[in-house]
């Protein structure tokens, strides 16, 4: 219990802390939200999004689950990708991944944890697409960054995708998704070098990476 009372105690801290430099800030930031980036990412405590690119509260909109993973039968990733784009109207959907990822190492070393072994099946599914490029790699740990690049870039395709992304383009909405990787060890995102902004891009990103 004391960890939690610490926990209410910093709240009380960063909350005075930020209304003695803006007075009105969570008056402004309760009536509305206006988000321009959706950030997919990994659960990771070690990967806070908003901290990382340096917003502040309101300005991006998140969502998280283990391996940075979009799956068009996920409901909860769906409903937040949908309001997202057609309510919030953002313009930016970054999938954002992170090296040396428990998640896709534990589907890359076929390791069994329980109920999440089903959820990581996605992440070997892009182990299996792309087995020949990393049966190439020799190091294990270059091996995994690889992985962990692919399985970001597939992800993104896997937005790129869905009806709300397609909806989207076919009205002429302005919306790019973009693929971002972050190192643990020295707090760095790296662009993956995959955007994309219509359905076109979808076939010639996706034969890009094609072993």
């Amino acid at each position: 219990m004391n960890d939690l009372q610490e926990l209410l105690a910093n709240n009380k801290a960063w909350a005075a802390g930020i209304t003695a430099k803006d007075p009105e800030f969570f008056n402004t930031l309760a009536k509305h939200q206006t988000p321009r980036y959706l950030w997919i990412g990994c659960s990771d405590s070690r990967v806070p999004s908003t901290q990382l690119v340096d917003l502040q509260p309101g300005d991006m909109f998140v969502h998280r689950n283990v391996a940075n993973v979009v799956v068009h039968t996920d409901f909860n990733c769906l409903s937040v990708l949908q309001y997202a784009v057609d309510v919030l109207k953002v313009s930016h959907v970054i999938v954002c991944g992170h090296y040396g990822c428990g998640g896709v190492k534990a589907a890359m070393d076929n390791l069994q944890f329980g109920l999440i072994d089903n959820w990581l099946r996605h992440v070997q599914d892009v182990m299996h697409t792309h087995q020949e490029l990393l049966a190439a790699i020799s190091d294990d740990t270059l091996r995994l960054d690889k992985l962990c690049e692919l399985n970001v870039i597939e992800q993104v395709l896997s937005v790129g995708k869905t009806t709300i992304v397609q909806n989207a383009w076919n009205r002429g909405q302005e919306l790019a998704v973009h693929g971002w990787i972050y190192g643990l060890e020295n707090g760095l995102i790296r662009d993956l070098d995959i955007s994309i902004t219509r359905q076109s891009d979808l076939i010639q990103k996706g034969a890009s990476i094609t072993p």
